[in-house]
């Protein structure tokens, strides 16, 4: 009962207000000084301060962005082994995102057409990269 108490997914986290990552597409993984980073197509909702109006093209607003999860001590996709996580990010797949949550202090689970991965890390920040 514990666990299910410390769980939240990522639609109650302030920093992924007016996204919706269920929409958004992870495209590469990486790991910068002790920082996971996935780089993603980010889903900009109509309430988000950097909402554009589609162009006629376009169906939707979509912006370049990553999350950012600093001080990544463990990453394990699901079925893997533990290891070094700049190696274990190289390995890892793109595709839509289906789920973001914490799973207990400082353990976070992200799930989609990637697999499931595991990282043991500090809050992630969701950060929109500059034109």
């Amino acid at each position: 009962m514990a666990d299910q108490e410390q769980t939240t997914e990522w639609r109650q986290w302030r920093e992924f207000a007016d996204v919706d990552l269920t929409r958004s597409y992870v495209l590469s993984w990486h790991v910068e000084s002790d920082s996971l980073i996935v780089e993603i197509d980010l889903f900009l909702m109509p309430a988000h301060t950097f909402y554009e109006t589609p162009r006629p093209a376009e169906k939707v607003c979509i912006r370049a962005a990553y999350i950012e999860f600093p001080t990544c001590e463990s990453l394990i996709a699901k079925g893997g082994t533990d290891g070094n996580p700049a190696e274990i990010a190289a390995t890892l797949g793109h595709g839509a995102i289906s789920g973001l949550r914490r799973c207990a202090d400082a353990r976070y689970e992200i799930s989609g057409e990637f697999g499931t991965v595991f990282v043991d890390a500090e809050r992630p920040l969701l950060k929109l990269r500059t034109p």
